[in-house]
């Protein structure tokens, strides 16, 4: 029997994550983007705590590497996501009149 590399595995499983992750956020309606935004930006926060582990080692190898662009990544998603949430959020705020002296 013929066993599978476990790189091809890999690829299939982040593959078939970013089709249906692409699917399941296109279907969703824009009354939840700001609750699907607010899970986002928890699950980029521990996608950090994990990078910062990978990447944490002296010497430098691919793990570190891959770390690093992970914090990266992760972060410009947790600051885009608060970005969105903040513009959203300002929407819903009730103007001020101006009066007249």
């Amino acid at each position: 029997m013929e066993t599978v590399d476990p790189i091809i595995t890999l690829l299939i499983i982040f593959v078939l994550a970013c089709m249906v992750g692409y699917y399941v956020i296109w279907g969703v309606t824009s009354a939840l983007h700001s609750p699907l935004m607010a899970v986002t930006n928890a699950i980029s926060s521990v996608i950090i705590v994990g990078a910062i582990i990978a990447a944490g080692p002296s010497e430098i190898n691919f793990s570190s590497m891959m770390g690093f662009f992970a914090i990266i990544l992760a972060s410009i998603n947790i600051f885009g996501g608060f970005v969105v949430s903040h513009r959203m959020l300002s929407m819903f705020k009730k103007k001020e009149k101006k009066t007249k002296k």
